[in-house]
């Protein structure tokens, strides 16, 4: 064709006769107080322009990029392909709401006994209480959403306080919480509860949205590039089912990393070890989870993100099949293998979220 050059369709490609062309790109080798000079220069708006349009000449990507057909679509979407069921496996309708849905995972449960879990005295002095806990608490009336409600505001508004700081959260607004938790306490007085997830509290993590909260990503900029103007697909299921919303979780920034260690906000500690890391990039959701602050919380995973957190945290973090759940409303919705997942302390809870 010319000048162009074709790519040959991935599904044509023989990797076994595939050679590697080392490309020579030509840029500045810059650090220190010469990288961030140039980087003064790169964001100047005009100088900038200049800049860049004279690396992009001298590396030819322009005339690469024009030059250059690709048979395929830009991305490609690794949906798990539809499959005859198997037998006895549990078929979820999607279509059906949310709390519907709640209600036909409660079934796939064990018997509940509250007896092996309330037993007086011989409680120990720490341990996870499972939204199961919490829902036989709620109705039985010995403690109410909004009796949790500043239990929970209490120790997040101390955690700044401590030494070393432990930033749970990136945003968080107590008043949000009480009104919440105040709804569920008047449903439960009613009768009404909305599902097994009433008045169960979560986080979600600072790249999902979470209305009104802003989701920065953990930067501190993403916010004033990309507003929230409701909830994430996933975040308004829960909220449909009761859930009381805490905040939004800190994190490494961008999802960048796997320690959680973040310049920005401070970094979430190991609620086991404080002089450890809770890994990442999920590190708020697994912290806060560990914690025994909140039930579950909402991560996400491209990889590793959901999983090594809850790893290192000792909790349960699950990395869904991709496609399984709705993107819409994170920042990194236009992924191939990303995906918004949950983490709880027990495999039981996770089934619930």
């Amino acid at each position: 064709m010319g000048k162009k050059r074709v790519m040959v369709p991935a599904k044509d490609l023989d990797l076994s006769t595939v050679k590697y062309e080392h490309e020579v790109v030509k840029a500045p080798h810059l650090t220190g107080l010469m990288l961030k000079l140039f980087v003064r220069m790169v964001e100047a708006p005009v100088l900038g322009s200049l800049i860049m349009s004279f690396l992009k000449k001298q590396n030819k990507m322009v005339e690469m990029l024009q030059n250059t057909v690709i048979p395929e679509a830009p991305m490609f979407k690794p949906e798990f392909p539809p499959q005859d069921a198997e037998p006895s496996v549990v078929i979820v309708d999607e279509e059906r709401k949310p709390e519907d849905r709640v209600e036909l995972a409660l079934k796939c449960l064990p018997h509940y006994d509250p007896a092996s879990c309330w037993s007086g005295d011989s409680l120990p002095s720490f341990r996870y209480w499972k939204i199961r806990d919490y829902a036989y608490a709620y109705r039985s009336k010995l403690v109410t959403p909004s009796m949790v409600a500043e239990k929970i505001i209490s120790v997040i508004e101390d955690c700044n306080y401590h030494k070393p700081p432990t930033p749970l959260l990136i945003s968080f607004d107590a008043e949000d919480i009480r009104k919440q938790a105040a709804a569920s306490t008047r449903r439960f007085e009613e009768g009404n509860q909305l599902s097994i997830l009433d008045g169960i509290f979560m986080a979600i993590k600072d790249d999902i949205d979470c209305y009104p909260h802003p989701s920065k990503g953990a930067t501190t900029w993403m916010h004033e590039v990309r507003s929230v103007e409701k909830d994430a697909v996933c975040v308004s299921r829960l909220r449909s089912c009761g859930v009381i919303l805490v905040g939004k979780a800190n994190m490494h920034e961008l999802g960048m990393g796997t320690t959680g260690n973040n310049p920005n906000y401070g970094t979430t500690r190991n609620p086991h070890a404080v002089e450890r890391y809770t890994g990442g990039s999920s590190s708020g959701p697994a912290a806060i989870v560990a914690s025994g602050l909140c039930s579950a919380a909402l991560g996400t995973d491209g990889g590793g993100s959901v999983r090594i957190p809850s790893s290192l945290c000792g909790v349960v973090g699950l990395k869904t099949t991709y496609g399984r759940t709705s993107m819409e409303g994170s920042i990194c919705d236009a992924g191939t293998v990303e995906i918004i997942g949950p983490i709880a302390s027990t495999v039981e809870d996770v089934i619930l979220v």
